[in-house]
């Protein structure tokens, strides 16, 4: 495990397909504990992580530089249910969340709001992981979602 990441984080993290040269989307990046996980598994990838919190994206960037830097990881202070893509954004393969009230129904209707912003954020057929499973589980936002 690397230094100052839980288990809890790891576990998620270690389970999830990842591969070099995906293109990732946190939700919930909190001080980007993950994020910087993430990004050492996909090498030349690309990792964008979110939070509704200013000083959690702070906190982020601040220990993130070297990620950043190498072009690998970027933070952007957003809620999910109001997530887009800028112009140029490509789209993502995978998207996870860890304790995200929206994704774990503390909050439906929020939480309709998120799978529909995710869902335009992907590719077709990629893919979203939650928190909730053994360590994760996915939702498959491309059957039975509304368009």
């Amino acid at each position: 495990m690397a230094a100052g990441i839980s288990e809890r984080i790891s576990a998620f993290v270690e389970a999830l397909p990842l591969k070099p040269g995906l293109r990732v989307l946190e939700i919930g990046c909190g001080p980007g504990v993950a994020a910087r996980a993430v990004a050492c598994r996909i090498g030349h990838g690309f990792i964008l992580a979110i939070d509704r919190s200013e000083k959690a994206i702070r906190l982020a960037r601040a220990g993130s530089a070297d990620e950043m830097a190498f072009g690998s990881l970027d933070f952007r202070r957003v809620a999910i249910e109001d997530f887009a893509l800028r112009s140029g954004d490509a789209l993502f393969d995978i998207a996870f969340a860890m304790r995200v009230g929206a994704l774990d129904g503390r909050h439906p209707e929020a939480g309709r709001a998120a799978l529909a912003r995710i869902k335009a954020a992907l590719r077709p057929h990629g893919r979203l992981f939650i928190d909730g499973g053994d360590p994760l589980k996915e939702i498959d936002l491309f059957r039975g979602l509304p368009s």
